[in-house]
């Protein structure tokens, strides 16, 4: 079991609550063990960080980016957070909010090849 910082419960709780459209339409098709039978989390607490879906049968992390993500800050933070999960031997696929919207079929079997 990867263990986490218990004040981002908190907080992760609150995130599950207010999903952004992409994470809830992901969400939709990662629920429920319907990719390869694999169960999900979504706004899991790892180490010091929330990821937004994480499958631990397959310690697999899935991160949907918004514009935020491609400012440099948003870069270096994003690859300091892959630095980590990777360190705790986590594979991490990141998708654009973008990808959710124009080609979710393209997004679920990346994710499908990688289970």
């Amino acid at each position: 079991m990867i263990s986490y910082n218990l004040k981002l419960k908190v907080l992760s709780r609150n995130l599950r609550k207010k999903m952004t459209y992409a994470e809830r339409t992901l969400w939709s098709k990662l629920r429920l063990k319907q990719l390869k039978g694999r169960q999900f989390y979504r706004q899991k607490p790892i180490g010091n960080y929330i990821v937004d879906f994480y499958c631990p049968k397959a310690q697999l992390v899935i991160e949907l980016d918004g514009g935020q993500h491609y400012l440099e800050k948003g870069k270096l933070k994003d690859n300091q957070r892959d630095l980590y999960l990777n360190k705790l031997g986590l594979k991490v696929l990141r998708f654009s909010d973008r990808d959710i919207f124009i080609n979710i079929d393209a997004v679920l079997k990346r994710i499908y090849d990688n289970l």
